[in-house]
């Protein structure tokens, strides 16, 4: 059996089918769907159950869960980066990971979890060292907590632990995520109800439109976390995505480039961003290739179009 948790959630939802692609559908699906539409990234997923998380929760805490277990995929949190409520994201983000940490630890049963790159801040360095771990808001800083947390705790494991740092995922069944969707998928809504795209003005150096990310394409995480399934030695902290940065231009020109028409119009850069935005990432993936992930990405270009044909 493997459970995965967040698994309406985006990447939760695209590592089930990507278990299912494998033929495992003995999966235990874990999820809050208060949220109820959230169903529609599960409806063509095949799996053993489903539980609410809290209710999971007291059977991990309780001791009640019977069944064995061959890996956990920890994918459930609170991602919304304007969320300020301490006590919350603390319980969502930190005290959970934490419970199934130590139930995951007792039993010996690997636990492959979502980190995020946001622990950087504005970087410049995206590597996987506490020295450039600058969050910038409480969600990074949930995240930071647990990395941390795993780390005094490295030692002492006797079997799997892995973090993964997503750099800016983007993909199918992301339409829920609404304002913290991806700049992808942003941009296809503005095509497909209008002809502008819109990106941001110039912004800590960079012209207008140029800002740059590490775009990665979600099957390309779903991919490297069924990696680490396969290679149940290798734990640590990761990153996850190309290694390379590329602008916002490419993704519009990209979408662009799918719809046949379009243009891009550049609006103000936001005050109430200045010195909390991101106009610069790019996923440092030594690590990951040193512990022997030869999984290759796609560049924005290949993935875009693969996205939007899917959508169509």
């Amino acid at each position: 059996m493997i459970v995965v948790t967040g698994a309406a959630g985006f990447i939760g939802s695209n590592l089930v089918r990507a278990l299912n692609e494998r033929g495992r559908t003995d999966l235990v699906l874990v999820d809050d769907l208060t949220d109820g539409h959230k169903f529609r990234t599960l409806s063509d997923c095949d799996f053993h159950d489903y539980a609410d998380k809290n209710a999971f929760l007291e059977r991990v805490v309780s001791g009640a869960l019977a069944e064995p277990i061959e890996a956990i995929f920890h994918q459930g949190a609170c991602s919304n980066t304007m969320e300020w409520n301490g006590r919350f994201m603390l319980d969502e983000n930190y005290e959970y990971s934490k419970a199934l940490h130590a139930f995951a630890l007792a039993r010996g049963i690997p636990l492959i979890y979502a980190s995020s790159a946001s622990v950087y801040g504005m970087g410049p360095v995206f590597r996987e060292d506490a020295v450039f771990e600058k969050p910038l808001n409480l969600y990074a800083w949930s995240k930071v907590l647990f990395d941390r947390w795993v780390r005094r705790h490295a030692a002492s494991a006797r079997s799997q632990v892995v973090g993964l740092r997503y750099f800016n995922v983007y993909g199918p069944r992301e339409a829920h995520k609404s304002e913290m969707a991806s700049v992808a998928w942003k941009n296809h809504l503005q095509l497909r109800d209008g002809d502008v795209v819109r990106l941001f003005e110039s912004s800590d150096g960079y012209g207008a439109g140029e800002q740059r990310r590490d775009f990665v394409y979600v099957a390309d995480v779903a991919a490297v976390n069924l990696w680490f399934l396969d290679h149940p030695r290798v734990s640590g902290i990761f990153n996850v995505g190309t290694g390379r940065a590329q602008t916002f231009n490419d993704v519009a020109r990209a979408v662009i480039t799918h719809h046949g028409r379009g243009r891009i119009e550049y609006v103000a850069f936001p005050a109430g961003l200045r010195g909390s935005y991101q106009s610069f990432t790019q996923a440092d993936i030594t690590a990951l290739r040193a512990a022997g992930c030869d999984i290759p990405f796609l560049t924005v270009e290949e993935g875009v179009s693969r996205y939007l044909k899917e959508l169509s």
